[in-house]
């Protein structure tokens, strides 16, 4: 199989694409970026082949492609949205390390090492799961959602599309996280949140609203 991963920025999916080689000899990789400066160039050793307009060219049976990027949600969600609409299929790049039974799990993860996801917990497509994050049983995490390393989320969580969770923030049990939420660093967040907030502190509150215009983060309709 050939795994084509858009964002050649991390190293770490560098170290992480090696992991998956040990485990999966067969999978070949490479990287695609929108950036033309780095076409034709190497990341830490694998190819840069081109951009998104490269789908089609490269499209094949055994063939998927993973979005790597996660500065922004709205960003991941709209070049996700760029590969799926010139044709791509989506698969997964998941850290071998990471223990997959009784999860449910949508197309497109992007899951690091050291990811820890507790029974009956479902992922949307689209997904990325930073390193060392946390997400406890029966939680319901929606599509193009981000954690940053070391996120905590607790027991029968739900959180809506396109949500950004920042480094070491803590969402205890039995809340409803929004739609295109982002939740600050190191928050602890208390109770629900509502759609398109953006929450800081400890315990969280609200600072201001999201300006997105998309109503949910599906990348297939």
């Amino acid at each position: 199989m050939k795994l084509y991963l858009l964002g050649a920025a991390n190293p770490e999916a560098v170290r992480m694409l090696h992991a998956v080689k040990r485990s999966s000899p067969n999978v070949e990789f490479a990287f695609l970026d929108n950036d033309p400066r780095k076409h034709g160039t190497l990341f830490h050793g694998v190819p840069v082949l081109g951009g998104c307009e490269l789908v089609g060219e490269l499209n094949g049976e055994d063939v998927r492609f993973v979005n790597l990027i996660t500065g922004s949600t709205r960003l991941r969600y709209e070049t996700t949205c760029q590969l799926v609409d010139a044709g791509a299929r989506l698969g997964q790049f998941v850290h071998p390390g990471i223990d997959l039974s009784m999860i449910r799990m949508g197309q497109g993860s992007y899951l690091q090492e050291g990811v820890l996801m507790q029974a009956e917990v479902t992922l949307g497509d689209n997904t990325s799961i930073s390193a060392g994050s946390v997400v406890g049983h029966e939680g319901q995490i929606g599509h193009s959602v981000f954690m940053a390393p070391g996120v905590c989320i607790a027991g029968c969580v739900e959180i809506g599309d396109g949500t950004f969770i920042g480094t070491n923030a803590t969402i205890l049990p039995r809340l409803r996280i929004g739609r295109w939420v982002t939740i600050g660093a190191g928050a602890v967040v208390t109770k629900d949140v509502p759609d398109f907030s953006v929450v800081v502190g400890n315990p969280a509150r609200i600072i201001k609203t999201n300006a997105v215009p998309y109503p949910d983060a599906r990348v297939f309709r």
